[in-house]
């Protein structure tokens, strides 16, 4: 049988919107099958339970902790556990001192991490590096003059070559890898380094404590008893940085997280909470697509800005290893690049022999790390739903009264017509289902309940946009226009109302997410989310088997359950008969509005 030539574009519309929903759900297949995903969504801490973590601050003497930095931390730890806001957890402070941490579920090590790591990040001058292991104290003269050698030995690693500013190639220094490039650059002929400034890989010269340092990198800040617990310090030893005192106008002798390498730092000269954004992601070649190549692009505030320029237009002109900048979490050295460029517009870019993974969660780190406080993890405990199983069951009776309620109307009001209706909240049902799902795996959307309340007030907003569709159906029906023209006519003054109510919904479910707190924005997001779901389905579903279904005889002539009866409706032609393909013959009388033809 011959394809109605009317219905091959609904025909082609609605192939598009099976092919979106089977590749939606084969992706929830595949992920759920060789990933960690799963075919439910994940419920949120009102309905599931989970994890309570409290914080403890770590304070130094007599230190009090204030309301700004509690609040500060608190916010900061919002961004590492729920960054979008629809991982249902909750963070709040308790007697004006700890921070309690509800997480829905049993949270990964990654999460649970990111919050124990809660301490302050800092960018200090690096002084002094060598292998993380004890080496041979230097040999050093009263006059604080070094009688070895003072120039850098350090070996290259391989396959660390990195691009400078400049378009040259220049390779990694041993240690973590790493170089900062890119940014707006200044051309810095004619480097000069600080007086005495030699470089130092192990052997440290300490100066006579009369010295005054200039600037962060002077080797001043290098003293006798400084030099002695660097040459002491093992990083491989369990706990060899515990109770270490770390203090942002005074060096630091420290290590590498994985203790490879160890440090002596200057003050600090950038604080963590300078950091305005860091992403990782891949190198882009000159003709714009990506290259193998990981980097971290670090981007600062107005204060961060000026001050980022500052040292690294100084660090530059600096032998190794005093032109690397050593950014530190906890104390310990999360990465130390060499500063390859004086960056002045605050947009840096760190490479080094980072994979995609590591570069993710160091960029994790300099974004959420800038807490004012350190904190030490005080409890951990499991805790129960506080709604539970019953009230979810209770929200799905309530949606399942709710859509057999639209059904209902439907069908009184639109006859045949209202299972279109029908089969359309089905296929937004479905749509939304696999949606969740694969948030829940991408994102971590947990599904609380006033998530649950926003999928059944979505219920409403889909039936309102079928209702304005029909409606403008059958007043073209009234009319006197055949069912074919009918449809067309009546979806393009509909579709603007539908576009304009739509919209108006998902501007204040927008609105809503920003400004509210984390319970509330389920309730947004899920508005949001089946808004955007509405629309598809209306245009991509509703609309094509309408028009399919005016060139059947059952709709096209009118029957009178079709919901689309001239003469129910009081048409003012309503005597007609169907006349094949969608095509209905109207009396030639004098009061006949129609030509009998369709589109």
């Amino acid at each position: 049988m011959a394809i109605n030539p009317h219905n091959r574009k609904p025909l082609k519309i609605l192939s598009a919107l099976a092919a979106v929903t089977l590749g939606l759900y084969g992706l929830l297949f595949a992920v759920s099958t060789w990933g960690d995903a799963q075919w439910q969504p994940k419920l949120g801490l009102d309905l599931e339970g989970g994890t309570q973590i409290v914080l403890k601050p770590v304070l130094i003497g007599n230190a009090k902790v204030t309301n700004e930095q509690l609040t500060q931390a608190r916010d900061i730890i919002v961004q590492r556990v729920d960054a979008n806001g629809v991982a249902g957890a909750e963070v709040t402070t308790r007697n004006s001192q700890d921070i309690v941490v509800s997480m829905p579920g049993t949270p990964d090590k990654a999460t649970e991490d990111a919050i124990r790591k809660s301490s302050q990040m800092r960018f200090r001058p690096v002084l002094a590096a060598a292998p993380g292991t004890n080496q041979p104290a230097p040999t050093t003269t009263p006059s604080g003059t070094a009688t070895g050698t003072g120039t850098a030995t350090g070996t290259a690693t391989p396959g660390s070559e990195i691009p400078t500013a400049t378009g040259t190639a220049t390779t990694a220094k041993s240690g973590l890898p790493g170089a900062f490039v890119k940014g707006t650059t200044e051309p810095t002929p004619g480097a000069t380094a600080t007086p005495g400034a030699t470089a130092t890989t192990g052997a440290v010269t300490p100066t006579t404590p009369a010295t005054k340092p200039v600037d962060g990198s002077d080797l001043a800040y290098v003293t006798d008893a400084l030099a002695k617990q660097f040459q002491e310090l093992d990083c491989s030893k369990p706990g060899v940085l515990d109770g270490l005192e770390d203090i942002q106008d005074q060096p630091l002798v420290t290590c590498t997280d994985d203790g490879a390498e160890k440090f002596i730092l200057g003050p600090v000269e950038v604080r963590g909470d300078q950091i305005k954004d860091a992403v990782a992601g891949y190198v882009p070649l000159s003709n714009g697509q990506p290259s193998s190549q990981v980097e971290i692009r670090l981007s600062f505030n107005s204060s961060g800005t000026k001050d980022f320029g500052t040292v690294t237009k100084r660090l530059v002109n600096l032998p190794d290893p005093r032109n690397r900048f050593a950014v530190t979490l906890d104390s310990k050295v999360l990465t130390a690049p060499v500063a390859q460029a004086a960056i002045l517009d605050g947009q840096a870019s760190i490479t080094g022999q980072f994979t995609i993974d590591s570069a993710r969660d160091l960029a994790n780190q300099l974004k959420f790390g800038a807490l004012p406080l350190s904190f030490t993890l005080q409890t951990r405990d499991q805790i129960s739903p506080t709604l539970g199983s019953e009230q979810l069951r209770m929200g799905l009776i309530a949606g399942i009264i709710g859509f057999a309620l639209v059904f209902l109307y439907s069908l009184a009001q639109y006859r045949a017509l209202g299972l279109v209706t029908v089969l359309s909240i089905v296929i937004a049902a479905g749509l939304t289902y696999v949606a969740i799902a694969l948030l829940g795996w991408s994102h971590n959307f947990r599904l609380d309940m006033a998530g649950v309340t926003g999928l059944i007030v979505a219920i409403g907003v889909t039936a309102d946009s079928f209702i304005v569709y029909f409606e403008r159906i059958r007043d073209e029906v009234r009319e006197g226009r055949p069912l074919r023209a009918a449809v067309d006519t009546g979806w393009r003054r509909a579709r603007r109302t539908i576009f304009a109510a739509d919209g108006v919904n998902f501007l204040a479910a927008f609105v809503l997410y920003l400004l509210a707190s984390s319970n509330v924005r389920g309730f947004a997001f899920t508005l949001g989310l089946t808004t955007l779901i509405d629309l598809l389905v209306v245009v991509l579903f509703t609309h094509p088997l309408v028009a399919i279904l005016s060139g059947t005889k059952f709709f096209g002539g009118g029957h009178k359950w079709s919901g689309l009866d001239p003469e129910r409706l009081g048409a003012k032609a309503h005597k007609a008969r169907y006349a094949g393909r969608g095509r209905v013959a109207m009396p030639k009388t004098a009061s006949a509005v129609s030509d009998g033809s369709a589109l």
